[in-house]
């Protein structure tokens, strides 16, 4: 798959998890992707965590993540994306370290994507707990948690079809700008 193509396919699926195992090779395609990701100064603030036993993914999802999280009970992996405040590089009083680990899920989502297999950036959960229950350190933020799965689907583009479908985007024109803000760009 080239990059565009992985980048207009990827969308959320957490709906149409199988419980299928995924291959170790393809876990470390994922995290492999997500750990050449550029970040500023080259810091690296990014700390991967893979819960890939069955019954912790399910009392991780019971316990920790709220009820529209419920359905990745099924997924055979949960990629818990952390980030190191002490890493960061602090330019103008702006921080780095979550672009910087944005850049590194959006590597893992494609590479994931590309791979055939479904992921869903997941936001509601209770940090206090996911970090009590993994032994993640206070100091360390999670950022994000994505299963990591195989569609129900007989292959990724039959399950994302309906999704893509009902996919809506702003246009170029309404958010982009050429030489000063507000001015169209007509590139």
């Amino acid at each position: 798959m080239e990059t565009f193509d992985a980048i207009q396919k990827r969308c959320s699926l957490k709906t149409r998890l199988s419980g299928r195992a995924v291959e170790p090779e393809k876990i470390n395609m994922v995290l492999e992707a997500g750990r050449l990701a550029p970040s500023a100064r080259n810091s690296q603030p990014w700390r991967f965590l893979v819960v890939h036993d069955k019954a912790v993914v399910e009392s991780l999802v019971d316990a920790v993540f709220f009820e529209p999280c419920s359905m990745c009970r099924e997924a055979p992996a949960i990629i818990i994306v952390c980030a190191r405040p002490e890493d960061d590089v602090a330019h103008g009083g702006r921080k780095y370290y979550l672009f910087d680990a944005g850049l590194a899920v959006q590597n893992m989502l494609l590479a994931a994507t590309d791979l055939g297999l479904v992921t869903h950036p997941l936001i509601s959960f209770d940090e206090t707990e996911l970090k009590k229950r993994l032994q993640i350190p206070e100091e360390v933020q999670v950022v994000i948690a994505t299963p990591l799965a195989y569609p129900t689907a007989a292959s990724y583009d039959d399950a994302a079809k309906d999704r893509l479908g009902q996919r809506a985007r702003k246009s170029l024109n309404e958010i982009t700008y050429g030489n000063r803000w507000k001015t169209p760009y007509s590139g």
